[in-house]
């Protein structure tokens, strides 16, 4: 008899904000030397976007509008990390903010980095990233 598979679902955000030498993107560096978007699990009776503002706001301290329009889904398999019965979904929408100091939360997070496009794609630590990232792009300069 297979095995149910058990769903852990975390909210999160491509983060942005608009410079005079154009867009920039916030990325994280967790613990484990991860570069990723900010993000965490949903708590009880919250929406996607609920979690998605508090998680934000938790890991860097600055608080975000969401761009109308953009959610992405990105799930796999947490084999690797010692549960191949657990398929983590994470949601992520796009989000920007001006004018804010970063504070990273020290418990789960050690960098904040604000970087161009080239420079995020470049030190995102996974494919499925790199590809939300380049979505976001892409949405952002179809809708400015």
């Amino acid at each position: 008899m297979a095995e149910e598979l058990l769903y852990e679902k975390s909210c999160g955000a491509v983060v942005c904000c608009q410079k005079d030498d154009g867009i920039k993107y916030l990325l994280v560096c967790e613990h484990g030397g991860f570069w990723v978007f900010p993000k965490g699990h949903m708590e009880a009776g919250e929406s996607e976007h609920e979690t998605a503002l508090r998680e934000v706001k938790e890991e860097t301290g600055i608080d975000v509008v969401f761009v109308d329009g953009f959610r992405m889904v990105d799930e796999h398999n947490l084999a690797r990390e010692g549960c191949p019965n657990k398929i983590k979904q994470t949601v992520y929408f796009l989000a920007k903010y001006e004018d804010q100091e970063f504070v990273p939360q020290e418990s789960e997070i050690s960098k904040i980095m604000l970087t161009d496009f080239e420079s995020a794609t470049a030190v995102l630590s996974f494919e499925s990233f790199k590809n939300i990232l380049s979505q976001a792009d892409k949405f952002l300069k179809q809708n400015q």
